[in-house]
């Protein structure tokens, strides 16, 4: 069974339990109470999708981490693992974008950084340094990468799916976040962003960085 799947699983599971037994019951509350219930679940099985994805074929091109809206590109110092300075490109997930996490980059996961926080919108910039989030860091041959993944204020749930020490292809599945997130990708400074303020993106497929040409050598 797939890794969403089986996240999905694990929350319906309750909810079909109770969905029987209000079928069970029979009477009118218990009928319309079960009618409200199989839209949450149907919903839920939505939220869950996980749609196979085509990666660009240029290797130089560095992938979205998630589906959503880009909501920032700026250039901050990295505090996670203090690398300096690095471009930082953040894409905002709604309830409705698909919300499995992949690799921007072929690369091992070198270590991990879990931050205890709040659970503000993540619409808003301060969620980043103020809510809970789950760091990666990324060890390529062109130079370090960091995802984070950032919960938000209906989100209450980062899944981790890979480890330190494993190696992933770009677009690989890496993690989820449960119901509305950000995601960020800090990049190197002599990186290329194309994705543009106000883009809508797709994981794993749409383009939003380059390698610079001077460094596309394993």
């Amino acid at each position: 069974m797939a890794l969403a799947s089986k996240e999905c699983l694990r929350i319906l599971a309750p909810f079909l339990v109770v969905w029987f037994l209000l079928l069970l019951i029979g009477t009118a509350w218990a009928m319309l109470a079960c009618i409200i219930l199989s839209a949450l679940i149907l919903f839920t099985i939505y939220f869950f999708r996980d749609p196979e994805r085509e990666v660009p074929r240029d290797e130089k091109i560095i992938v979205a981490a998630a589906d959503g809206l880009v909501v920032g590109i700026d250039e901050v110092e990295d505090k996670h693992f203090n690398l300096g300075p690095m471009k930082r490109v953040s894409i905002f997930l709604s309830v409705f974008n698909v919300h499995i996490n992949r690799m921007p980059i072929e690369g091992r996961i070198k270590d991990t950084l879990y931050i205890k926080g709040k659970f503000h919108d993540v619409r808003h910039p301060d969620a980043s340094a103020a809510n809970e989030a789950l760091v990666w860091l990324i060890e390529t041959p062109r130079g370090p990468v960091i995802v984070k993944q950032i919960a938000g204020l209906i989100a209450r749930r980062i899944v981790a799916w890979a480890h330190v020490h494993d190696k992933l292809a770009r677009g690989d599945r890496f993690g989820m976040i449960r119901f509305g997130s950000r995601t960020e990708i800090f990049l190197p400074l002599d990186c290329e962003i194309t994705a543009k303020f106000g883009d809508r993106v797709k994981g794993a497929e749409s383009p939003i960085a380059r390698w610079p040409s001077a460094n596309t050598a394993a």
